[in-house]
């Protein structure tokens, strides 16, 4: 029987903030884009979401529902700098780990004598050695692990047996199912199914208007709290990038390159942090009416210079906005089609093909 964890860091970006200044504890704390800006909100303390704040919330909806919080820009490297000491003492207990994103993970104890107890050992290192406080789920598998460590946080611990997983998720809203989002929780409700347990009882021909036919039969599946996928070790990284909002329309050229002069900086940044180059730079051009349109081109040799990354993000804003500059509201440069740097880097020559 496989025993899997699921943990997640509550509030991170707030928690570690609050760790370096001790004053912030018990406040209403919003890391994100600066108050006035047109920015989100990254991550807000549990005392700010009694307000309503929530992450992806408009910095300026935030700032309206709180306005005595206390409002702090995104500092990401210090943040990973937490994720990785959190992910040194999983991974002192176990083998098998799949850091999802930089506060959460799925960690395998099948091997443990007693799994439950080893979580707890985990959950409470974590705190006690970093001082962050991480909400933990157990299951049978990483669907129901997921789910369980939503349920009960903040500072939860919530242990699934094995055979009761459809009974758990029973009760629960459906859009707390993976593979749920909006939309389709929409159509589902149209049709009276409001639960995931309603959902597992559903008449799988009645499904296949709502969701396909394929994955129709996923969505039966976990609604049963049934998901065999693995915890993967080697999770790839895909791609990096990094986006400005503009707290006003920008159509200067001189600004526009600037942000991406920057935005190259920091992908150059983290791919070698992750000892990687990119093949394709692709730019992101969000406009004033939200349109958004993205442009790709290959590199002839992989690179982690900035130089490059930032020449390519130039030839395709000359060819595809310069024609018609309309302002954008947001602009960003994503690299992907990542390998691993070779042991002795190439010049960073650019050869620029249009796929």
């Amino acid at each position: 029987m496989r025993h899997i964890l699921h943990f997640d860091l509550d509030a991170m970006f707030a928690a570690v903030e609050a760790l370096l200044d001790p004053s912030l504890a018990g406040k209403p704390v919003i890391v994100g884009a600066s108050p006035g800006t047109r920015g989100v909100v990254s991550t807000c303390s549990y005392e700010a979401r009694a307000f309503g704040v929530h992450s992806a919330m408009p910095i300026r909806e935030a700032r309206a529902r709180c306005p005595h919080a206390v409002f702090l820009p995104v500092r990401h490297s210090l943040y990973r700098q937490y994720s990785q000491r959190v992910l040194e003492v999983v991974t002192a207990h176990a083998d098998r780990v799949q850091q999802v994103s930089i506060d959460e993970a799925f960690v395998d104890l099948s091997f443990a004598e007693d799994a439950p107890a080893l979580a707890r050992e985990i959950k409470a290192r974590i705190r006690s050695e970093v001082g962050l406080v991480a909400s933990v789920g157990m299951a049978s598998n990483k669907l129901v692990a997921k789910i369980a460590t939503d349920w009960g946080k903040p500072d939860g611990f919530v242990v699934v047996p094995h055979g009761e997983e459809a009974a758990f998720l029973a009760p629960l809203a459906v859009g707390k199912l993976w593979g749920v989002g909006p939309k389709t929780a929409r159509r589902l409700e149209e049709t009276a199914i409001r639960t995931i347990g309603e959902l597992a009882a559903a008449d799988p021909v009645a499904l296949i208007p709502i969701a396909g036919r394929h994955y129709a039969r996923k969505l039966l599946e976990h609604a049963r709290g049934i998901d065999e996928s693995p915890v993967e070790v080697d999770r790839e990284i895909k791609s990096i990038s990094d986006e400005t909002t503009f707290q006003r329309d920008e159509e200067s050229r001189k600004a526009l390159w600037d942000v991406l002069r920057d935005q190259a900086a920091t992908c150059s940044r983290r791919l070698r942090e992750h000892g990687m180059v990119a093949r394709t730079v692709t730019v992101k051009m969000r406009y004033a009416d939200f349109r958004t349109v993205t442009r790709s081109l290959s590199l002839g040799v992989p690179t982690d210079e900035p130089e490059p990354l930032a020449e390519a993000a130039a030839a395709l804003m000359r060819q595809w906005w310069a024609p018609q500059p309309m302002p954008l509201r947001l602009i960003g440069l994503r690299v992907s089609r990542l390998e691993p740097t070779p042991g002795l880097r190439q010049l960073p020559l650019l050869e620029l093909e249009v796929p």
